[in-house]
């Protein structure tokens, strides 16, 4: 009888726990809200290492700008080296919808869409994917506090797709994202395959400061566990606040 009694102490408390914490759909929200960028632009230096240490730069440019609603566009084009100078791709960042990319190849003189079947393919041979260069809308996860969420002074939140067909779009299931609780900063993400293991880690090593406590990231990391492959992308020359034309944010500059 006194097992029992403590197993319903320990299960009223573990659920009493968790009704004092946020929810975490919410605490990704405002983490998306505190690092929308607003309009910008910046130099991207894209670095991809490989297992045995050799190691390929890319330059990007890149222009950001905020648009009602809380939709952000994204247009990057590759300096540099030869062989990717002149790909740009356009981002549409939607709050609530689907996300929208196009990309410009040069060798081949066209565009194309960016199909949610290569949303989870890798960005430009880089462990990072095409789906982390925006944030993804809230209703494609089941988001959950994971264990020892809110223990200390982060939040662990677990996010699982919504359906198969999601989790073969972005290409894991399960991500577990530890977020800082002041200032709600993404401080590292952890992506598990479909044998449940982890395969990949992104961490965020550095932001740059904006207006009312917001922030944008500047610098990250992503390790592939599997293939023992890193890339970094860090930015430089940050221009906040800077006046950035909306036709720079159209299919049609994707060739200029």
């Amino acid at each position: 009888m006194k097992k029992l009694i403590v197993l319903i102490i320990l299960i009223w408390a573990a659920l009493y726990a968790a009704a004092q914490l946020p929810d975490p759909s919410r605490i990704m929200s405002d983490c998306r809200d505190m690092s929308i960028a607003g309009s910008m632009t910046a130099t991207v230096n894209l670095t991809i290492t490989e297992r045995n240490g050799s190691v390929r730069d890319r330059t990007i440019s890149m222009a950001n700008k905020t648009f009602p609603g809380g939709m952000e566009k994204r247009f990057i084009r590759f300096l540099a080296p030869s062989d990717v100078r002149g790909t740009a791709m356009l981002i549409t960042d939607n709050r609530d919808d689907e996300d929208e990319m196009w990309i410009y190849l040069p060798a081949l003189k066209r565009k194309r869409r960016i199909v949610t079947s290569d949303r989870g393919k890798s960005f430009m041979s880089s462990e990072f994917s095409n789906a982390d260069m925006s944030s993804p809308p809230l209703k494609d996860f089941k988001y959950t506090h994971a264990e020892g969420s809110g223990v200390s002074d982060e939040w662990i939140v677990k996010g699982i797709p919504v359906s198969e067909d999601k989790a073969d779009e972005y290409g894991y299931s399960k991500k577990i994202s530890y977020i800082k609780k002041q200032g709600m900063i993404i401080e590292k993400i952890e992506f598990y395959n479909y044998d449940n293991e982890l395969f990949k880690i992104i961490e965020i090593r550095k932001v740059h400061p904006l207006e009312n406590g917001r922030y944008i990231v500047s610098g990250m990391s992503a390790y592939n566990l599997k293939t023992g492959r890193k890339s970094e992308i860090v930015f430089s020359k940050i221009s906040t606040g800077a006046m950035v034309d909306d036709d720079i944010f159209t299919l049609q500059n994707l060739d200029r």
